[in-house]
């Protein structure tokens, strides 16, 4: 269990706590975790390395109560929690690997039809210096491709799907549409048809989710281009 700090800046005044890393990221994600389990010492401070303790006055009028436990919960929901250098490593790993995972199953080389082997792939984001961002994996690839052509001959395999989504379940669905969507068309009758470009590596998945969303009532027809 690492030991760190997480701050905040109220009113132009610095805020920190003591907290357990690991838990107070995974209370920062919405784990059931509570400030009880994150915090390690009950002050709040002003600078905690040199041990300077806010006032109770000054956490009263920065977060509207001196609850310790409400106010950490507030630091580190809001505020930032420092991360150590093994820590940011791990996480970056895990992105590269998502990444990797992704094109091994959604990419080729257009120039020979063959997939790329995630070993390929891994070198070639390391020489394209690829900044993989925390963030899901479809809502950059655009860019980490585009970075990566530079490198290798690369493109995503994709599935275009026409969808016609019942008006009384467009609302759960529009958020699945959006993340891949190339046209959309309100019908008369509040009915929704898009047209989605989906890595042909996630079909499955997506017709999965649309299913769920939508009670299976939703019309789907691939477009063979």
């Amino acid at each position: 269990m690492t030991q760190t700090t997480a701050r905040i800046t109220r009113n132009g005044k610095h805020y920190e706590i003591i907290v357990n890393m690991e838990n107070a990221l995974k209370f920062r994600k919405g784990a059931n975790v509570t400030a009880n389990e994150f915090l390690e010492i009950d002050k709040v401070f002003n600078n905690a390395k040199s041990g300077m303790v806010a006032s109770h006055n000054e956490v009263e009028n920065a977060f509207g109560t001196s609850d310790i436990y409400q106010v950490a919960a507030e630091i580190v929901k809001k505020g930032e929690v420092l991360t150590t250098q093994d820590y940011r490593d791990e996480e970056r790993e895990k992105r590269v690997k998502q990444v990797v995972d992704f094109l091994a199953k959604n990419s080729m080389d257009p120039q020979t039809g063959r997939p790329h082997t995630p070993e390929r792939i891994k070198n070639a984001l390391e020489q394209a210096h690829v900044n993989i961002k925390n963030m899901p994996v479809e809502s950059q690839i655009k860019d980490i491709v585009e970075q990566l052509a530079k490198i290798m001959p690369i493109k995503i395999s994709t599935k275009k799907v026409k969808i016609v989504i019942p008006a009384v379940h467009t609302g759960k669905a529009y958020g699945l549409m959006s993340e891949y969507k190339e046209e959309e068309n309100w019908l008369g009758n509040g009915d929704l048809e898009v047209i989605v470009v989906v890595p042909a590596g996630s079909i499955i998945d997506f017709y999965d989710k649309l299913n769920s969303m939508t009670h299976g009532s939703a019309l789907t027809e691939e477009i063979k281009e």
